[in-house]
């Protein structure tokens, strides 16, 4: 699958997928709309940043969830 909006540079972030070579992780955005925060509020709050980046960061985490398997540990009430 091809990311054209999504960048990964050891220089930036640490390596981290970041959006369009800036320092705005897709963890963060992720965080964000996790934490409630409308994409309209993102989007004003960072107004370098498109609605297609959001997208964008919503695909790259779906595909990479689906492409690695990590072993869930049972939680003991």
């Amino acid at each position: 699958m091809k990311f054209d909006r999504i960048t990964l540079t050891p220089s930036v972030m640490g390596g981290k997928p970041c959006i369009r070579g800036m320092r705005v992780t897709v963890g963060m955005i992720l965080g964000l709309l996790a934490s409630r925060v409308s994409r309209e509020q993102i989007l004003a709050e960072y107004p370098y940043l498109e609605d297609a980046d959001i997208d964008a960061a919503l695909e790259y985490a779906a595909w990479r969830v689906e492409e690695r398997e990590d072993a869930l540990v049972e939680s003991v009430p």
